[in-house]
């Protein structure tokens, strides 16, 4: 027998943030790496400009100093602001590799000086040099206001990224409040009109916009698929009906010759098959229009006795194959549901298994809420277990049998419409344990 596990695997689905989601992402995402680039070019704007205003204003001040110098060597004291001027003549060259090494070799220019004055704390400040073979000139420019006054600054700045980032969440939860709302209300319109059989028309609920033009599409498809299903109802009903006409037909027929006591043993037997094919074309057309119109019918079947039945059509096919049909189990399961829904759905498990199943036995066992079909054949593969419920796939042991592979797919829309359930393992030591549970929505009645 060669079928598969009834539990189909779903595909696995990949994690998707919610449109709201991404919409309140993106604003924060926008207003955070906006004020952080304006942050960060507003403090290198700064630095340049100020870095450009000081070395300009020493420039000019230690100029200054050193034409003072030159015109009155005796009076060298120069102090601006919080500048401070120092000058060396040549025979004082050495006192500033003594008492300054950290000017002693500095170059002509305008250099960044910090460290720690005598009590320890922080001290920056900036340099001007000038060295002429007349005298060595210093101009101290002090940058520590300058710098904390800089670590205010970067405080604001940092503080300005996370207000505008909280900012930029707030409007996003609002835009997106905006913009979700007519879609938010589409969708749930959309799901209250699936609960009737004539869909609500969606588009005169909504302006002329995307939205509006969505509903609108929704509509037209909603339109379109209705009909196609009226359509579908229709010709399953005109079907059944025109199909269940030659059935009746040949029904009658057959009974009235077997009802012919000078029959041969030969021509009654070919009757009865004859009359067992037209009750599972009966069975099979009244579960197929349950299918089509996704309707439960009702019932009080015995399964132990369809299960019986459905063994002694199969005994008068076997045709001399070596294989035993046994039932085993209590006779007291009976499901609120058709003869013909039971007799598809466990048929096809008979069926698979005695099709399969060169030798040996096949068993059905009666569970109080369950029903077993076990056989003997050549097992189950994984390509089957992957495969077999799926519509038109006729397994790996199918050969040239006969069959278009769409009996399982029925009874797993059988068991979906009347909440049963279809699994298959494979057997302890060979073949395939199909097992078809009821009950689990009531529809078990004693």
């Amino acid at each position: 027998m060669s079928i598969e596990p009834g539990t189909v695997r779903k595909p696995k689905t990949r994690y998707r943030r919610q449109l709201r989601s991404r919409i309140i992402l993106a604003f924060v995402l926008l207003g955070f790496g906006l004020t952080a680039l304006f942050a960060y070019a507003t403090n290198l704007t700064r630095s340049r400009v100020e870095n450009a205003l000081v070395e300009d204003v020493m420039n000019r001040n230690i100029s200054a100093f050193a034409e003072q110098f030159a015109h009155d060597p005796n009076n060298p004291n120069f102090a601006v602001n919080q500048m401070r001027a120092f000058v060396y003549t040549p025979d004082k060259f050495d006192s500033v590799r003594l008492n300054r090494p950290e000017w002693y070799a500095l170059p002509d220019g305008i250099h960044g000086i910090t460290g720690t004055d005598e009590l320890g704390h922080p001290l920056s400040y900036k340099l001007a040099v000038r060295k002429t073979p007349q005298a060595w000139f210093f101009l101290a420019y002090d940058m520590t206001q300058t710098m904390r006054g800089e670590e205010q600054f970067n405080r604001a700045i940092y503080i300005s990224v996370v207000v505008f980032t909280l900012l930029s969440l707030v409007v996003g939860l609002w835009a997106a409040s905006r913009v979700m709302s007519p879609v938010t209300e589409l969708a749930t319109r959309l799901k209250q009109s699936g609960s009737s059989a004539e869909p609500e028309a969606l588009a005169s609920h909504f302006p002329d916009d995307e939205v509006g033009q969505l509903a609108e599409a929704l509509d037209d498809y909603a339109e379109r698929l209705t009909h196609v299903v009226q359509r579908d109802r229709e010709f399953n009903a005109d079907v059944s009906h025109e199909l269940r006409t030659p059935l009746a037909v040949i029904r009658g027929a057959v009974e009235l010759l077997l009802s012919k006591p000078e029959l041969d043993d030969r021509t009654r037997t070919r009757l009865q098959r004859i009359q067992r094919a037209e009750q599972q074309c009966t069975d099979l057309i009244s579960a197929l229009l349950l299918l089509s119109r996704n309707e439960r019918g009702h019932g009080a079947t015995d399964v132990a006795r369809v299960a019986e039945q459905l063994l002694d059509a199969h005994r008068a096919q076997l045709g001399g194959k070596p294989i035993q049909l046994l039932l085993e189990g209590p006779r007291g399961l009976v499901v609120d549901a058709p003869e013909s829904a039971v007799s598809v759905a466990l048929g096809n498990l008979i069926g698979n298994a005695v099709k399969y199943t060169t030798e040996g036995e096949v068993l059905v066992r009666v569970h109080p809420k369950a029903v077993e079909v076990v056989d003997s054949g050549p097992g189950l593969s994984a390509e089957d277990a992957a495969k077999l419920f799926e519509r038109g796939y006729r397994g790996t042991h199918a050969g040239h049998s006969q069959g278009g592979g769409i009996g399982l797919s029925i009874v797993r829309r059988l068991c979906e419409l009347y909440g049963w359930d279809v699994r298959v393992l494979p057997g302890s030591q060979k073949g395939v344990v199909a097992i078809l549970t009821f009950g689990k929505d009531g529809s078990v009645l004693s």
